[in-house]
């Protein structure tokens, strides 16, 4: 194996282990025994179990950052963009299961740039820009746009996370839902909500 190629098996194994264990449950000797390398060989690559966490954690971070940014680039009406949100959200956590594990989980070594958290309120950012305008359209006050960013980013979070452990309702039903409690409002719920990009 070249050494490009034991670098990206170690960093496989150990995404499988921190998703399975967290980092706190996952040590270097295991790392080393599930990829069938001595532990010198970790400390090599990586210089430790902090050095390979930050890597792993790096990596889920921009493939989620990418797809939802790409999500949020297609424009359209606020509401088709709460729906893409939700749905890249929970796309994400569906076909990466461990990766998302790994974001949610509270780390020691997770710095104010590499965290779940963080990344949320990146995204709300990207949010809060187009929800102003919105704001504008409608004469509302464009300067509380930040804090209902942080409201709807947040929902789909949180709801993505309990999605995580229940897997049902069906991903489309769940981000249909949350488009509804976010675009109408607890007065205003629809019986029988539906995406209105749903085919």
């Amino acid at each position: 194996m070249t050494g490009v190629e034991r670098r990206e098996q170690l960093i496989d194994v150990s995404r499988v282990l921190f998703a399975e264990k967290g980092f706190d449950g996952t040590s270097v000797e295991e790392i080393a025994s599930r990829a069938k390398v001595s532990k010198p060989v970790v400390y090599e690559h990586f210089g430790g179990k902090e050095g390979i966490y930050a890597v792993v954690v790096d990596r889920e971070i921009q493939h989620l950052t990418n797809a939802l940014t790409s999500a949020l680039d297609g424009g359209g009406h606020p509401k088709v963009l709460v729906e893409r949100m939700a749905m890249t959200l929970l796309n994400y956590i569906e076909n990466s299961t461990d990766g998302f594990q790994i974001l949610v989980r509270d780390s020691p070594v997770a710095q104010a740039t590499g965290t779940f958290s963080s990344l949320i309120g990146d995204v709300a950012t990207q949010v809060e820009h187009r929800l102003g305008d919105q704001f504008k359209k409608q004469g509302l006050d464009p300067k509380s746009a930040p804090i209902y960013a942080q409201m709807l980013v947040g929902m789909v979070a949180l709801t993505g996370q309990y999605w995580l452990d229940a897997r049902s309702p069906g991903k489309a039903e769940v981000a249909a839902h949350l488009v509804n409690l976010a675009w109408n409002g607890l007065s205003g719920l629809e019986r029988r909500p539906r995406l209105a990009s749903a085919p």
